[in-house]
């Protein structure tokens, strides 16, 4: 399986405020994927450490549009063969435009606001994730405004008929700051990130069990991140400390057949539960952009399993809609 990340970071700017942290931040982000996640790893900017000859994030070094809107081209939409797996890592200012249509952008170097010139819009990263052949996508944005930054419903165009599996994750919401740690030397996004990344045992490390640790880490974030998961895990991370145990006896002594009863919003049930993730991916969609669902069905299609294993079951997670697992549930 290929997989594929591109790292930026972008500390320095002619108009903006220089930052401190991203080129950290992605430094960081970058040695992680490359030593756990077996990810071949494109930097930007890149320099060359001339004592040890490897490369690195440049600190001063500067990421003009034309560079940053050709390497996310060539991530998800090569002339080539498309990776299996393609992860974008942000790491910078992030901009917004209210004047008349509101727009997010990633900002570039160059950018000045004053004569329009805003950076890579995100219209056009939603509208090249839609046509890219990339069937697992990673977007992670440390920046401020990053909520509006990526707007979920679009962002996920729902073309889960191709086997797309997406994964967004933004450092805050939409009207706020994302700041740095003050405490180290990465951002308040990136430290969590880092240490939820770094695998401690001999299994993989998924968006999913990514998005379990960042709602356990509340206190640290003077800012709300906000995530989004659709379609099935994808692999992050993983260190094998021992060889892998083989349960395949112990789990085939487990008969998942239900009969007529239906599968439950238990871990459970939840865990033998399969052929319905893309209906389940639809339902999360109308709950997160409606406060009303009504699943309707001949008898015995599956519509108690697919509310109760499926939605309900991702709800209670969190891992899919930000916040939900505090919600409370009443099911008759």
């Amino acid at each position: 399986m290929s997989r594929d990340a591109l790292v930026v970071g972008i500390n320095s700017y002619d108009r903006l405020r220089s930052l401190n942290a991203p080129a950290a931040d992605a430094e960081a982000i970058a040695q992680i994927l490359e030593k756990y996640g077996e990810f071949k790893v494109t930097r930007l900017p890149a320099v060359k450490d001339k004592e040890n000859e490897t490369i690195r994030i440049g600190k001063q070094t500067k990421v003009s549009l034309t560079q940053l809107k050709k390497a996310i081209a060539q991530l998800f939409k090569p002339k080539g063969n498309p990776p299996d797996t393609a992860l974008l890592y942000f790491s910078g200012h992030g901009l917004r435009e209210e004047q008349g249509v509101e727009e997010g952008f990633l900002a570039t170097s160059e950018v000045n606001p004053e004569a329009g010139n805003w950076g890579l819009s995100l219209q056009w990263l939603r509208r090249l994730l839609q046509e890219s052949e990339v069937r697992q996508q990673i977007i992670i944005l440390d920046c401020c405004y990053s909520g509006e930054v990526l707007n979920f419903a679009e962002a996920d165009p729902g073309d889960r008929g191709k086997g797309r599996d997406r994964c967004f994750i933004a450092a805050s919401r939409d009207f706020e700051l994302a700041y740095e740690d003050i405490n180290s030397q990465n951002s308040v996004l990136t430290a969590a990130l880092i240490k939820g990344l770094e695998p401690k045992q001999d299994r993989w490390i998924s968006n999913y069990t990514l998005v379990d640790f960042l709602n356990q880490t509340h206190h640290p974030f003077p800012q709300r991140p906000i995530f989004a998961n659709s379609g099935e895990a994808i692999n992050l991370t993983r260190q094998w400390n021992t060889s892998p145990t083989n349960s395949t006896v112990q789990e085939s002594a487990i008969c998942p057949y239900k009969g007529l009863s239906y599968f439950d919003c238990t871990e459970e049930d939840a865990k033998f539960f399969y052929g319905r993730t893309a209906l389940t991916d639809e339902l999360l969609d109308k709950v997160r952009s409606g406060n009303f669902l009504a699943v309707l069905g001949a008898s015995g299609s599956g519509k108690s399993s697919v509310v109760r294993a499926g939605l309900l079951y991702q709800l209670k997670l969190g891992r899919r809609l930000s916040g939900s697992e505090t919600w409370q549930f009443k099911i008759f």
